[in-house]
């Protein structure tokens, strides 16, 4: 999709498509005053015959009115005018785009950038309808049979944001190339989300990075079996021993900060398939467990979208990734690994594998001695259970850290919500026969997988998101959703500003 910013005329602009806000109550926006005066009161008309009543999301598009150069004018509701913050403001741009892309229109004119919000810039607001739009209008048909009979509609070419005036053009277009940054970062990771495990093995998880760093310059490196095996990570290679697909461990090194600058480590789970290992999974669902890469899917989008915006920080991505496979030679419930660390670990449950994939990558990171190290994953039902799916669980020995990711995510409307990690949950850990089991029984759960990745975490900053709740959607509407790419993105930002 083509984007572009104007100011202007609003009656006078040409588009298939203008794109006005109204709110509850019968109130309009200003440009939806203008447009109003310009046809003769008809959205006034339209709104007191009750065919748009400007709830929340709510759109209705009116064709050939009277005054306006465009063919069709598009209302979204944007609810209750003092409830209207961001959220409302992002769930307004997607509920436009998606009646765009219904409507066949080639061309529209959005006016939902000048709408007013409190403390929220030019630029943010172009950045945050960049990206809703982009991620409203986003589809995945790689792997569908394309018949040849369809004609399905083309969809949206070219998207213009209206601003107010001349001097928001420069901020506008600063906001746009924001907005299309981590839209791409974000379609990256539901891209590797979505594709059949087949396809997304740890092998294309690898070849995807180093094609990003070969596209953005930066450096990319791959660790194979052998190699993993001379580190010492006996965890991560116990979880890969039960597949007939090679585990790879990926180190990405985007390095645009200053030279003393150190870095910030982004950790990704990266299991391609996860069948629970010899403590198989229900049949039920278990597709989902494709899924199970999403932490390496969002450290891959964060990293795209850091590439696109040029950021100027050090950040150092690693992705441990293999499958977990019931075969032969498959880790066996009662067995013992040896982790990178030293410490060693009963396996109580071999469907508790991103755990111990994840502990010899945050081994490996202590040698770039990070400024602070977050790790993410897919790690436990319990927290999709605690949480559901609107909030990512979030872990830290840091407080600090975990307040600006807290903070990020607010901003990003990406949200997590700070979980407990307090020593007394360590004793569910204990083992009798190694340093520390791999589980810790059904109490508490997300906060013992938790702790358990704490016990790697000693020597730096560290926080742990758990994402098994937020990073796809089940059902109708299955699919990968990109988070926490935003959160993410966010933060690395408000880092990036304040070096």
């Amino acid at each position: 999709m083509e984007f572009s910013i104007k100011n202007g005329n609003a009656a006078a602009t040409l588009a298939d498509s203008l794109v006005v806000g109204v709110y509850e109550d019968k109130i309009l926006s200003e440009a939806a005053q203008v447009l109003d005066a310009t046809s003769q009161g008809l959205i006034t008309k339209v709104m007191a015959a009750g065919d748009m009543d400007g709830k929340l999301e709510t759109t209705l598009m009116l064709h050939h009115v009277p005054g306006l150069a465009s063919g069709r004018l598009l209302l979204v509701g944007l609810g209750k005018a003092e409830e209207f913050a961001e959220k409302q403001y992002a769930r307004a741009a997607r509920a436009a785009m998606k009646a765009l892309e219904k409507s066949g229109a080639q061309e529209a004119c959005t006016f939902l950038a000048e709408l007013p919000l409190r403390d929220l810039s030019v630029r943010r607001k172009v950045a945050y309808l960049t990206e809703a739009s982009l991620d409203a209008a986003y589809k995945f048909a790689a792997i569908k049979r394309k018949d040849e009979k369809a004609s399905p509609k083309p969809g949206l070419a070219k998207l213009t944001i209206h601003v107010a005036s001349a001097a928001d053009v420069p901020l506008a277009e600063a906001g746009l190339l924001e907005g299309q940054a981590l839209a791409a970062g974000v379609s990256l990771a539901k891209d590797l989300g979505n594709l059949p495990p087949n396809v997304c093995t740890p092998t294309y998880l690898a070849e995807q990075a180093l094609a990003l760093g070969k596209a953005h310059q930066f450096k990319v490196e791959v660790l194979e079996r052998e190699a993993l095996q001379k580190l010492g990570m006996g965890s991560f290679l116990g979880v890969a021993q039960g597949s007939a697909e090679p585990p790879k461990f990926i180190i990405m090194q985007h390095l645009k900060g200053k030279k003393e600058q150190k870095p910030l480590v982004l950790v990704g789970k990266g299991i391609t398939f996860d069948t629970g290992g010899i403590s198989l999974k229900p049949g039920s669902e278990m597709d989902e467990m494709k899924y199970d890469m999403c932490g390496a899917a969002s450290v891959l989008g964060t990293f795209k979208a850091i590439a696109a915006m040029n950021l100027p920080l050090n950040v150092i991505g690693v992705i441990p990734t293999c499958e977990n496979m019931p075969d032969g030679r498959a880790t066996r419930p009662g067995d013992v690994l040896t982790s990178m660390s030293g410490l060693t670990i009963e396996v109580l449950n071999t469907d508790a594998e991103g755990r111990l994939i994840l502990c010899d990558a945050l081994t490996y990171v202590e040698r770039f001695e990070p400024s602070a190290v977050i790790d993410v994953a897919t790690l436990t039902g319990a927290c999709v259970i605690a949480l559901g799916h609107h909030a990512s669980g979030l872990f830290s020995n840091n407080d600090a850290l975990a307040a600006e990711l807290l903070q990020a995510g607010e901003v990003a409307l990406d949200r997590a919500w700070h979980m407990p990690l307090w020593d007394e949950y360590q004793t569910l850990l204990d083992s009798n026969f190694a340093d520390m089991a791999n589980i810790g029984g059904r109490a508490a759960g997300s906060i013992s997988a938790a702790c358990f990745l704490a016990r790697f975490t000693k020597k730096y900053h560290w926080a742990h998101l758990d994402v098994a709740g937020t990073a796809w959607k089940s059902g109708k509407e299955k699919g990968g959703t990109g988070r926490p790419v935003p959160l993410l993105t966010e933060f690395l930002v408000q880092r990036a500003n304040q070096a």
